[in-house]
This record gives structure tokens, sequence and C-alpha cells, in this order.
């Protein structure tokens, strides 16, 4: 590794080639004293309320304790790589908040729709798919992943080996081609 490093931020790099390498409890504590509490606010500062904000800062500091093999000094520094992590995963729990819970969803008999409403729910139905066939097969793949596997797009790539930006691309171009075709 030929990478120049200003001595603090080896410092970190170290503490994660300890954690990686040998499962180095006090170099996690001392990333985690340092790191957990810039993270929470961060996270508070971009919206995200406290208890959110503690949540997703607990699992940013475990990811980088399971991922630290994929710490890469010479892409980023350790601060940029752990306030990424932080910021994708604010984003994917905003994003199972959205959804709803089971004990959400309300129960019992749900009026009968209208058969105008029925029958244009099924020329969409038909129209989708035909669009979602004509998709290029990694667009189509990516977007059945991600709508109908439900993953995020964080999961996505680790499954896939691809990286995020390309996830994400992909779908929004998928998504662009598919509203194009549903007009």
């Amino acid at each position: 590794m030929n990478v120049k490093i200003e001595p603090k931020r080896l410092l970190w790099v170290e503490h994660v080639v300890r954690i990686r390498d040998q499962k180095d409890t006090a170099a996690f504590a001392d990333l985690f004293a340092h790191f957990a509490p810039r993270v929470k606010g961060f996270l508070i500062k971009s919206g995200a309320d406290a208890s959110l904000a503690e949540e997703c800062a607990q699992d940013v500091m475990a990811t980088l304790w399971h991922k630290a093999h994929q710490f890469d000094p010479t892409r980023a520094s350790v601060a940029t790589w752990i306030f990424t992590i932080a910021r994708n995963r604010k984003i994917d729990l905003l994003r199972k908040q959205r959804r709803p819970e089971p004990e959400d969803l309300t129960w019992g008999p749900e009026e009968e729709p209208d058969q105008a409403d029925i029958l244009t729910l099924q020329q969409e139905t038909e129209l989708l798919g035909t669009a979602l066939a004509e998709l290029p097969q990694a667009q189509r793949e990516l977007i059945e992943k991600a709508y109908f596997g439900d993953l995020t797009h964080s999961e996505i790539a680790a499954q896939t080996g691809l990286p995020l930006g390309t996830i994400k691309s992909r779908i929004r171009l998928a998504l662009e081609r598919l509203r194009h075709a549903m007009k």
C-alpha cells in the first residue's frame, strides 16, 4: 500500500485494519467512541429524528465491525467511508419506515371496486408487463429485485457485486423507460 495518509487518518486506518485482521475490540471501541456521536449528529442535522439517528448510528458501527474487510484506504478515508455508510443506512431506514406494517393494514371486507377501475387496472398491468419485458435484461433484473424482491439498493449491490452507483443508475434509467412506456 503506497498511499500517503495524514497521521490522524492513519490511526483510523490502522484501527480498521486491526478490526479486520484481529477483530480487535479495543480498536473498535476507539472508533465507536469517536465516530458514533458524530454520525448521530450528522443524521440529526440531515433531518432524522433522535431515535432514528441513534438506531442508524448503531447500525453503521455494527456494519463497520462486520465489513471492515471492504474498507479500501486508497478510495476513501475512514470518516468518508463511515459517513457514506451512514447516509445509505438512513435512506434504507426511511424507506422501511414508509412501508406499512401488517398491523397497520386494514382488515375485513372492503368495498368492491368499480368494474371500470378493474378494467383500467388490468390494462395498466398488461402495459406494465409489456414495458418490463422490453427493458434491457440488466435493468429489468434490478427493477425486479428492488420492487418485486423488496430489496434495498445496498442489498442488491451486495447480492450482485455491482457498485451501488451502477445499481442506482440502472434503476433510474429503467424507471424513466417505464414512465415513458406507460404514457
